[in-house]
């Protein structure tokens, strides 16, 4: 007979007895713990931690359990979620007119790779709308011109909200959506909304960058992604990773390998984020891999 899982993930002031507390909670419970991990910080003075467990009492419902860990939580000040650990969350995808990101997320998602539900694509433009209908995924084309007016940019996120609230959209992904969100959007999706850029920012800013980087002949390229803020491409950073290149590459060779380390880097964030593994720390992250 298999058992309802659920992941809880928990931060609060670092004291005594938090892993006595929350264990000894899920055994009175009738809960068994699958997996647990913890962090520290000595600089924030913030205790995280993330359990995996399973409930195994039938006696006790889903709606008494999480009424009773509330009141555990409330007396520790902790920020906590706990998570059914088997729902997949749903996940909406913006792209522009580069679609490796998207292409490897969806083949991810298809392959069973990637525990999510993806109900929409949003685009600014009509590229990869094919794609969409490969996958059987609505597809919706919310034009915004260059040097659009800030009321006609208004109008357009007010419809990419509306479609996360339709679709109850627990993860938004720029994979690669070249659009800077206004700050009202960023604001809307605080702490879910991850983004993708190479990480050559902010040393080479604007069109093709890995050509830039060619002629100023680095010799590592990489990627970062991030949550989502006002700050542009400076939101807590949840993944990072390089290639080394050499001289004898060229621009466009750089600018595959960045690609690819961009697919990789974003597949790893996302998955980490609806597998409930990142917590907030301030302007950081705390990662349990």
């Amino acid at each position: 007979m298999s058992h309802p899982e659920y992941i809880l993930t928990l931060s609060c002031l670092d004291q005594r007895g938090i892993v006595h507390r929350v264990s000894g909670f899920l055994s009175e419970y009738g809960c068994n713990i699958i997996d647990s991990a913890q962090f520290g910080d000595a600089q924030s003075k913030l205790f995280f931690m993330r359990v995996h467990f399973s409930a195994e009492n039938p006696a006790i419902a889903d709606e008494a359990l999480r009424t009773a860990f509330a009141a555990l939580a409330a007396s520790m000040q902790m920020n906590w979620q706990l998570n059914d650990a088997t729902k997949k969350p749903r996940m909406l995808l913006m792209v522009s007119k580069i679609g490796h990101c998207l292409n490897d997320l969806l083949f991810r998602y298809k392959s069973g790779l990637l525990p999510v539900e993806i109900p929409a694509i949003v685009s600014n433009h009509t590229d990869f709308y094919q794609l969409a209908a490969s996958y059987n995924i609505p597809f919706h084309h919310l034009p915004l011109k260059t040097g659009a007016s800030p009321e006609a940019k208004q109008a357009q996120e007010a419809r990419v909200l509306e479609l996360i609230a339709t679709h109850d959209i627990d993860l938004v992904v720029l994979a690669r959506y070249m659009q800077i969100l206004s700050p009202e959007l960023c604001t809307a999706l605080t702490g879910k909304a991850i983004n993708i850029h190479h990480s050559f920012l902010p040393s080479f800013k604007g069109a093709k960058p890995y050509y830039q980087a060619h002629e100023r002949g680095v010799k590592l390229i990489g990627a970062t992604a991030h949550f989502v803020t006002g700050d542009l491409d400076e939101g807590p950073i949840i993944e990072q990773d390089v290639a080394r290149v050499d001289h004898a590459m060229n621009p466009e060779t750089l600018t595959a390998i960045g690609r690819d380390v961009e697919s990789v880097v974003l597949a790893r964030a996302v998955k980490w984020f609806v597998e409930h593994r990142i917590l907030l720390n301030g302007h950081k992250t705390v990662v349990f891999k």
